[in-house]
């Protein structure tokens, strides 16, 4: 039993790491796509388009092993909270459809590229809504009846969903600003300094909005927060968010062009490590613990062994091209 124990735990950390890395990764790409809009045609859309090009596709490994893991190593949750968000999920992989298709098209079809800007647009803001949208719905917690989802199509959509999803929106909109400060230059980097102080005032409002919310969710969650002693350790969380807030602020101020979007990461971090904090040990709160659904242990042992070795060539090969791709991003087409 105790090794069913530590196996449960290690995949739960494994999935909560593919989750954060691909919402890491695919979180400033998507961002850009947010803000596309608000940048001026040409310079500006060309510089923001390639800052991605080389990375883009790549970033979406992570969602991969997020949902595939999630499926083979706790079977019980995904077939839990897939049907509770199944239009969620389509909406989200439409929207991820859209982008990557325009993202292509933009430079091979000039004529219509208005039309594509607005399709790489609306499926980066399609994704990014259903992502949060999902996270909220999880949160808010899930009808299970017996070993399986009991509630209707639409119970997922709820003010605190949309709250979450407008919330990530936001943050992923940050991140893509913070990305384009280190990677373009003049025009285009001052503008994305601007968009990234309002975003960064409108983060730290999203963030306390959802997190007065959570704990009016479920008592559960209130004890886990506010309840003596454990508030003693939980109130570390928004005090880091204040310091890496303050230091964001200040690093804009003082034209920092690395630092803005490390210090986003960071607030990005601690908001992972507030949801922790809620939902842990639980794969479905209230409902299903991560040893409740998991895999049998032959399996995920199985599935470790695989896991363990590939992990570290994704993060070899992505490391790689960042490397390579370095430094700021032209304006000339991507090919």
């Amino acid at each position: 039993m105790s090794n069913f124990f530590d196996l449960a735990t290690i995949w739960a950390g494994i999935l909560a790491f593919a989750i954060f890395a691909y919402v890491v990764m695919d979180g400033f790409d998507l961002g850009i796509g947010i803000l596309f809009p608000g940048f001026a045609v040409g310079n500006e859309r060309d510089q923001a388009m390639n800052s991605i090009a080389p990375v883009w596709d790549g970033n979406e490994t992570w969602l991969v092993l997020g949902g595939g893991g999630l499926m083979a190593a706790f079977p019980l949750a995904y077939a839990i909270i897939l049907p509770a968000t199944y239009p969620l999920v389509i909406a989200m992989l439409l929207g991820l459809v859209f982008r990557g298709v325009a993202f292509e098209f933009r430079w091979r079809d000039p004529r219509h590229r208005a039309l594509w800007d607005v399709a790489f647009c609306a499926g980066s803001v399609i994704a990014t809504l259903a992502q949060g949208m999902v996270l909220g719905a999880v949160l808010q917690g899930v009808h299970v009846v017996g070993r399986g989802y009991g509630g209707g199509w639409l119970d997922w959509l709820t003010p605190f969903t949309v709250l979450t999803g407008v919330a990530l929106l936001i943050g992923y909109a940050l991140l893509g600003a913070t990305w384009l400060i280190g990677k373009t230059e003049g025009a285009a980097q001052a503008h994305a300094r601007r968009m990234a102080f309002g975003l960064g005032i409108a983060m730290l409002m999203a963030m306390a909005a959802v997190s007065i919310a959570t704990p009016l969710l479920a008592f559960d969650y209130w004890r886990r927060w506010l309840a003596f002693p454990g508030i003693l350790l939980t109130a570390q969380v928004p005090l880091l968010v204040v310091i890496t807030a303050v230091l964001f602020f200040r690093s804009l101020q003082r034209g920092g062009e690395r630092m803005p979007f490390l210090l986003t990461l960071g607030l990005f971090a601690l908001g992972f490590a507030g949801l922790g904090i809620s939902m842990f040990p639980y794969v479905v709160p209230r409902a299903v613990t991560i040893w409740d659904a998991a895999a049998p242990a032959g399996s995920l042992v199985f599935m470790l062994v695989g896991t363990v070795t590939i992990i570290p060539v994704i993060i070899g090969y992505t490391a790689w091209a960042y490397y390579v791709f370095r430094g700021k991003a032209g304006v000339a087409g991507y090919h």
